[in-house]
C-alpha cells in the first residue's frame, strides 16, 4: 500500500505520469503491464479507510440511519494530511492493489469528464487541485444538494429514523389475519422491518410500514444483480473531436450571448443526479468499497428500495403451497386492501422554493414540473424517473417528444390552412359557384327538396377550398415522411435515454406466473428452460381453442360497431327529410349541415357509450385467454382495446370518406335503402366538408372529454375522500401514508389508457390528415395541456405507483408503425377519392383550356364547375317542371345517344385515380423506407461509446486481477512481474 504524497510521486514517476488539465494530450504508448488507466472515482473523499467501508455490513440499524461523514481538506493542511496517511483515519484511500480501488475519492470536477483515459496523470496535482477552499461554500452546497434534493428521506417509523419504504393497508374488521400473520412472519424472516399503526380518520384501517435494512438491501441488490455507481467516466476524444470542440466552444460562446431560452430549466433548482456520469456494475457485498457510498441511505434511491421490497413481497409465502405467494393474491382474495410505496411527502410547502429550496422529490416536481405555470419548459425527465421510475419517466419522455415533433407539423398544416385562407377568393371553382345564379341543382331528396341555385353553395365551396387546395398532396407526403421521422428519431432518443439511464444491458427478470394461469394449470407442468423448475403449462390446443374464441369476440364488437354506423347512416337517411321541411327557415336552407352535426353529436354519444363496454369485454376477452405472464396480459388488452377504440372512432369518418355519394345512382333513377330511403348525397361543393365536420368535432369533444375523465374524475373523487374524514382533523395532523391512502390508485391496466389516449390522437393526426390539415396543431394544443396534466395527476392526485423499470414503450411502438403504414394508404384514397383534385388535374391537361397549349394568362381550370356537372331532364321526374336541372357525375346530357351513360372523361378520372393511388404509395412507401434506412436507430457516436465502455470495464478487470495477483506474491514472498505469469 502507498499512501503519501512522496509514494504517490514516486509512482507517478514510475509509470511515466504527466497531464494538462487544460488540453487532452494525445495517446501515449503505455508499459504492458498497464494496458489502460482508471477513470476517477465521483465522490468526495472517503472519511473511513478501506476496511471501514467492508465493515458496513456490520452496522447497526441506528447507526445505517446517520449520514456517512465527510472531512474536507484545506490548502494548509495538504502537508499533515501526507504525512498522517499511514494511519488508518486517512483521509485519501488508493489502492494499488485492486484496480477497483483505484479511486482517489475525489470530487466532481467538470475539467475531466472530456478526458482520455490513456492520458497519463500528476497525482500530486490532482490532489491540490481537488482541494476544497472555501468551507462555508462547500456546506451551503451540500446542505442545497443532499439534504434537500437528494436525502429526501420521506415517512419514517415511529423512532424518526427508519424510512418507510412500502404501505400495506387492511381492515381490522377482515378476519383472514392468519395469512397476513403468517405473510407478516415471513417477511420478518426475510428481513424487513414492520410496524403497525391504526388510520386517525378511519378506525377499521391498519397501515404496516415496512422498512426495509441495510443488510437485506444489499442482499437482494446483489441478487437482483442492480447496477450501481462505481467510477466517474472518462471520455475519449480523437484529433476530429477536438476541432469539432474548438467550433462547439465557438458557437457557444454566440449562443451565451443570446438571450437564454426560456424552455430551458434552471439546471440550479434540480440535484445533480449525476448517474451516468459514472460506470455502473452489479452490486456485490463483496466488493463494496468499490462503490460511491458517501451516504448510505441515499447510496440506494427510493425508487431502488420501493423495487426491492415489492420483490420481497410478490414472493413470500403466506401459506403451505407453491401458489400461496404473493402480495398480488392477497389483495385478490382480500387479506389486504392496498399495497403502495409512500410519497416523499407533502407537494405543497408554506416557505417559498427559490428562498428556502424544495422539500423534496415531490414538493420540486410539482413546482418545477406539474404545475400550469411550467407549460412552456422542458420536463425534468431524470427526476422524473427518479422518482417514479424508468417506465413512466419512458412515457413522459415518448410523450414530450411527440409534442416536440407536433410542432413542425402544425407549422406546416397551418401554412397549408393559411394558404388556402389566402387564395380562397382567388380560387377559379369557387368563383364559379359563386357566379353560378342561374344553374339550378337537381333536388337532393325526393319529397320535401326543391331545386336550389348552385351559387347558394358559395360558402361551402370556399370553406371546402382550405382544406382542399394545392397543397393538400405536399402536406399528405409530408405527413407520411413525418410519421416515419417521428418514429425513427424516437428510437435513437429512446437508444440515449437507456443508456443515461443505465438500462443498456437490463434485461426483464423472469416474470411470475399470474395466478389466474396457476390456477387453471396447476396439474400440467413442465420444466421452465430458464429457471429448470417445474411449473403449469398451458397445451397448445387449449391455447388455440382460447384464441379463436378471443379473436371471435372481437370481431363481434367490430361487426357492432359497424351496425352501429348503419344505425347512424339510415338516421341521417330518415331525418335529412325532415330537416328540408323545416319550420326554421335557418335550419331549412342548411338542412344539410344540421343532419350531419347531428348525425356527428349522436355518433359521438353512441362512441362513448361502447367504450364503457369495450373496456369491459376487453377485460373477459383477455381473461379468457389465460396469458401466462403480467407483460402478455398487457400486450393482449391492449391490442384489443386500440383495435376497438379504433374501429369504433374512424368508422363513421371511413363511411363519410369513402362512401357517402358513391353509390347513389342518377336523378330518375336513385338507389334507395330497404327500397325506402334514398341514400344520402354529398353537397354540391364535394363531401370533404362532411369529413372536416365530423373529425374535428370528433376530435374536439373527445379531447375535453378525456382531460375531464383525467382530471376532473380523480379531483372530485379525492375531495370526496377527504370530506369523508372528520371534520375536527386537519390534513397536517394526519401522516403520509394516510394521506396517500386517501389519494386514488393508479388505473389498475397502468399506462394504457395514457398510451391509447395519445396513439388514437395519432392516428387522427396522420390517417385523415389530408381532409383535415389542422389536426396536427389540435393534437399540438392538446398535448401541451396533456403533459402538464398527466403531470399534476401522478404528483398531486394518484398513489406513488411502483416504479416499474422499462427499456421502450412496448407494443405500443409496433401500432405507431402499423398507423404510419394505414396512414400513406388512406391519404392516398382520401386524395384520390374524396378530393377533387384528381377530377381538377385531368380537366386542367386533358379537357381545359389549357389542354392544347391554350393562352399563357389563361386559368387552365376556367369552365371546370361546368364540366363536372351532368344534366338532367326535369320532365322526366313527373313533378310538372320542365327544363335541366344539374347533378355531380360524368353522364352524358338526356340529348345524347346513350343519355345518362358514363362518359369517357369518367373512366379518364377513375383510371387517373387509380394510378396516382399506385404512384402515391410506392412513391412515398419509397420514401419512408429510405429515410428509416438512414436513421439509425442507435446514434454512431452512442454506440461507439458503448462498446468504448465495454472495452474499458474489461481493461479494469483485467488489471483488478494482476493487481490482486501480484499483491498474493508479496504477501507469499515471491517477486512481482508486471505480466501474467
Amino acid at each position: 500500500m502507498v499512501h503519501h504524497s512522496g509514494s504517490i510521486q514516486s509512482f507517478k514517476q514510475q509509470k511515466g505520469m504527466n497531464i494538462s488539465k487544460s488540453e487532452i494530450t494525445k495517446e501515449t504508448s503505455l508499459k504492458p503491464s498497464r494496458r489502460s488507466l482508471p477513470c476517477l472515482a465521483q465522490s468526495y473523499a472517503y472519511s473511513k479507510s478501506l476496511s471501514q467501508s467492508t465493515s458496513l455490513f456490520q452496522s447497526t440499524e441506528s447507526d445505517s440511519q446517520a449520514p456517512t461523514s465527510i472531512t474536507l481538506i484545506s490548502a494548509d493542511k495538504a502537508e499533515q494530511v501526507n504525512t498522517e496517511e499511514n494511519k488508518n483515519d486517512s483521509v485519501l484511500k488508493c489502492s494499488f492493489a485492486d484496480l477497483s480501488d483505484f479511486c482517489l475519492a475525489l470530487g466532481k470536477d467538470k475539467d475531466y469528464t472530456d478526458e482520455s483515459e490513456h492520458a497519463t496523470y500528476d497525482r500530486s496535482r490532482l490532489i491540490n487541485d481537488f482541494v476544497i477552499k472555501d468551507k462555508s461554500e462547500f456546506k451551503t452546497k451540500l446542505s442545497k444538494n443532499d439534504m434537500n434534493y437528494i436525502a429526501s428521506s420521506g415517512p419514517l417509523f415511529k423512532d424518526g429514523k427508519k424510512r418507510i419504504d412500502y404501505i400495506l393497508v387492511y381492515r381490522k374488521t377482515n378476519i383472514q389475519y392468519d395469512r397476513r400473520n403468517t405473510f407478516e412472519k415471513n417477511l420478518r424472516a426475510e428481513g424487513l422491518m414492520l410496524e403497525k399503526e391504526p388510520a386517525i380518520a378511519s378506525p377499521d384501517i391498519m397501515f404496516i410500514k415496512i422498512h426495509i435494512p441495510w443488510d437485506t438491501l444489499c442482499k437482494y441488490a446483489e441478487r437482483l444483480n442492480i447496477r450501481m455507481p462505481f467510477r466517474k467516466k472518462c471520455y475519449y476524444t480523437d484529433r476530429r473531436s477536438k476541432s469539432m470542440g474548438r467550433v462547439q466552444s465557438y458557437f457557444r460562446r454566440i449562443k451565451n450571448w443570446m438571450a437564454q431560452n426560456p424552455m430551458v430549466l434552471d439546471k440550479s433548482a434540480f440535484p445533480n443526479l449525476g448517474e451516468s456520469d459514472c460506470y455502473t456494475g452489479p452490486f456485490s457485498r463483496a466488493r463494496i468499497h468499490h462503490f460511491i457510498i458517501n451516504n448510505k441511505d441515499t447510496f440506494f434511491s427510493n425508487a431502488t428500495r420501493s423495487r426491492i421490497v415489492y420483490h420481497m413481497l410478490e414472493r413470500t409465502k403466506y401459506e403451505n403451497g407453491i401458489s400461496k405467494v404473493g402480495i398480488r393474491k392477497l389483495i385478490n382474495n382480500g387479506s389486504y386492501i392496498a399495497a403502495f410505496p409512500p410519497h416523499e411527502g407533502a407537494y405543497k410547502s408554506s416557505q417559498p422554493i427559490k428562498t428556502h429550496g424544495p422539500q423534496n422529490n415531490r414538493h420540486l416536481l410539482y413546482e418545477r414540473w406539474a404545475r400550469w405555470g411550467m407549460w412552456y419548459k422542458h420536463q425534468p425527465l431524470d427526476l422524473i424517473r427518479l422518482y417514479f421510475g424508468e417506465k413512466i419517466g419512458l412515457y413522459f419522455a415518448w410523450l414530450g417528444w411527440y409534442t416536440g415533433m407536433l410542432i413542425p407539423a402544425a407549422a406546416v398544416g397551418l401554412c397549408v390552412f393559411f394558404y388556402g385562407l389566402v387564395t380562397m377568393n382567388k380560387s377559379q371553382v369557387s368563383q364559379e359557384i359563386c357566379k353560378a345564379t342561374e344553374v339550378f341543382m337537381c333536388p337532393l331528396c325526393d319529397k320535401n327538396c326543391s331545386l336550389q341555385r348552385l351559387n347558394d353553395s358559395c360558402i361551402y365551396a370556399k370553406v371546402t377550398y382550405l382544406f382542399d387546395n394545392g397543397g393538400t398532396v405536399f402536406f399528405a407526403i409530408f405527413m407520411a415522411i413525418w410519421a416515419t421521422v417521428f418514429l425513427e428519431f424516437w428510437k435513437r432518443r429512446r437508444s440515449i435515454l437507456t443508456y443515461t439511464w443505465d438500462l443498456t444491458e437490463w434485461e426483464e427478470e423472469e416474470e411470475t406466473l399470474r395466478p389466474q394461469f396457476e390456477t387453471k394449470y396447476y396439474k400440467m407442468e413442465v420444466i421452465n428452460p430458464i429457471t429448470g423448475k417445474p411449473e403449469p403449462h398451458q397445451p397448445s390446443s387449449d391455447k388455440i381453442t382460447r384464441l379463436l374464441v378471443s379473436v371471435s369476440g372481437i370481431f363481434f364488437m367490430i361487426s357492432l360497431v359497424i351496425t352501429a354506423v348503419f344505425g347512424v347512416v339510415v338516421y341521417r337517411l330518415v331525418v335529412m327529410e325532415q330537416f328540408a321541411s323545416f319550420k326554421w327557415n335557418f335550419i331549412k336552407q342548411h338542412w344539410q349541415f344540421a343532419t350531419s352535426a347531428a348525425a356527428v353529436c349522436i355518433n359521438f354519444i353512441i362512441i362513448m357509450l361502447l367504450n364503457l363496454a369495450y373496456e369491459k369485454i376487453a377485460y373477459h376477452l383477455t381473461n379468457l385467454e389465460y396469458p401466462r405472464t403480467e407483460s402478455e396480459w398487457e400486450n393482449s388488452f391492449a391490442l384489443k382495446m386500440f383495435l376497438f377504440q379504433f374501429v369504433n372512432l374512424n368508422s363513421s369518418i371511413f363511411y363519410i370518406a369513402f362512401f357517402l355519394g358513391r353509390f347513389v345512382g342518377r336523378p330518375g333513377k336513385y338507389n334507395k335503402l330497404f327500397d325506402r330511403w334514398r341514400l344520402e348525397e354529398c353537397h354540391p361543393s364535394g363531401c370533404l366538408i362532411d369529413l372536416c365536420l365530423q373529425m374535428s368535432v370528433i376530435m374536439f369533444l373527445k379531447q375535453i372529454w378525456n382531460n375531464f375523465m383525467e382530471l376532473g374524475y380523480p379531483l372530485i373523487q379525492n375531495w370526496w375522500s377527504r370530506h369523508k374524514i372528520k371534520r375536527g382533523i386537519q390534513d397536517a395532523s394526519i401522516p403520509q401514508w394516510e394521506n396517500d391512502w386517501n389519494l386514488q390508485p393508479m388505473n389498475i391496466h397502468g399506462l394504457m389508457e395514457e398510451y391509447l389516449e395519445m396513439v388514437l390522437q395519432f392516428g387522427f393526426t396522420t390517417i385523415f390528415v389530408a381532409a383535415f390539415p389542422l389536426a396536427p396543431l389540435l393534437a399540438l394544443l392538446n398535448n401541451i395541456i396533456e403533459i402538464r396534466l398527466d403531470a399534476y395527476k401522478f404528483v398531486t392526485q394518484w398513489r406513488r405507483p411502483l416504479p416499474a423499470r422499462a427499456t421502450d414503450i412496448g407494443i405500443w411502438l409496433g401500432i405507431l408503425e402499423g398507423i404510419g403504414i394505414l396512414a400513406v394508404i388512406t391519404n392516398a384514397f382520401v386524395i384520390a377519392i374524396t378530393s377533387d383534385y384528381i377530377p381538377r388535374f385531368v380537366y386542367e391537361y386533358k379537357y381545359g383550356p389549357c389542354a392544347n397549349h391554350g393562352k399563357p394568362n389563361e386559368n387552365c381550370l376556367t369552365g371546370y364547375v361546368n364540366n363536372s356537372l351532368s344534366f338532367f331532364d326535369l320532365s322526366e321526374l313527373g313533378m310538372g317542371k320542365s327544363g335541366y336541372c344539374r347533378y355531380r357525375d360524368y353522364r352524358g346530357p338526356p340529348w345524347s345517344s346513350k343519355p345518362y351513360e358514363f362518359t369517357l372523361q369518367y373512366w379518364h378520372i377513375l383510371a387517373a385515380r387509380l394510378a396516382f393511388i399506385i404512384v402515391f404509395e410506392h412513391l412515398v412507401f419509397g420514401i419512408k423506407s429510405f429515410i428509416a434506412y438512414l436513421i439509425p436507430d442507435v446514434p454512431k457516436g452512442l454506440y461507439d461509446r458503448i462498446r468504448r465502455e465495454k472495452y474499458l470495464v474489461q481493461e479494469m478487470m483485467y488489471e483488478a486481477e494482476l493487481e490482486h495477483l501480484q499483491q498474493q506474491r508479496r504477501k507469499s514472498g515471491q517477486p512481482v512481474h508486471h505480466e501474467w505469469p
